[in-house]
């Protein structure tokens, strides 16, 4: 059924209107980030600077280790992500695979696990830490991010393997192929869409993260870049929102560029297993 044209035009202005929503908040970091004191006290603002201006990178630079921090907040990200999907890939297969009802309770668990609040968890995470002498450290902080992206990723990767056809496996098992070959030579490389797209996710969340990082890491080389930035926040509560807003701008560009680069293969991966043959 054809839709009609005031439809069409109600989904389109719909569509726009989201994406302004969405697009508003991070257009208007990069006009915040640009501009000099004098705009950003002004009682009219502008969307454009101007007179554009780097000094609130400058005096970012400056004020804090920004580039340490993101260095931190780098290594804890893809440590986060390559471990999670290692451990996930495998428990997903067999969760996927295994009909039973340990691995619907597994399931079920993971989905529910997801709605536990961070400030319910610190306190466990925090002793773990403690007992192994991981407090204050990037490794600790990298276990937590694997601990917490685990579930989501389980999650997600059960689904891309339940989207394999087991014809696939069958097949390879009558050539003489195990479990382990299986896996590694027939199943991995059909879930690599799934894989980059959590190991995404996993990336993301833990570049993002500010409240377990806040806790756990007290000396000023070890902290994550979300716990810089709020260094520009002054004892009163005071924003200096202008080297605020570069340094929260540069903070989002690699979670940006990440996913730029890998979108295609995310969306071609869906498109292709979305089409049988």
């Amino acid at each position: 059924m054809r839709t009609s044209r005031p439809a069409r035009v109600g989904q389109y202005t719909a569509l726009l209107a989201y994406l302004v929503f969405l697009a508003f908040p991070f257009l208007w970091l990069v006009s915040t980030a640009f501009k000099p004191p004098r705009e950003l006290g002004s009682l009219h603002p502008t969307w454009i600077p101007k007179d554009p201006t780097l000094a609130n990178f400058r005096q970012a630079f400056d004020e804090q280790p920004l580039l340490h921090a993101a260095l931190n907040s780098l290594l804890a990200a893809l440590a986060a992500a390559v471990i999670a999907v290692l451990i996930a890939t495998p428990m997903a297969y067999v969760v996927a695979r295994r009909r039973t009802r340990l691995a619907k309770a597994v399931t079920g668990w993971v989905v529910v696990s997801q709605a536990f609040p961070f400030v319910l968890l610190i306190i466990p995470l925090f002793l773990v830490l403690k007992n192994l002498r991981m407090i204050n450290s990037v490794p600790g902080l990298v276990l937590v991010y694997v601990v917490w992206a685990l579930p989501f990723a389980l999650w997600m990767l059960a689904g891309y393997v339940r989207a394999v056809p087991p014809e696939l496996e069958e097949a390879a098992a009558v050539d003489g192929a195990g479990r382990v070959r299986t896996l590694v030579s027939v199943t991995a490389p059909l879930l690599a869409p799934g894989i980059v797209a959590t190991a995404l996710f996993a990336f993301i969340t833990a570049w993002n993260e500010f409240f377990f990082a806040l806790v756990l890491l007290k000396t000023p080389e070890k902290q994550t870049l979300p716990v810089v930035l709020t260094h520009f926040i002054g004892a009163e509560g005071v924003a200096d929102l202008g080297p605020l807003a570069a340094a929260a701008f540069l903070a989002t560009l690699p979670s940006l560029v990440v996913f730029a680069l890998i979108q295609r293969r995310i969306t071609g991966g869906m498109l292709t297993g979305a089409v049988k043959s």
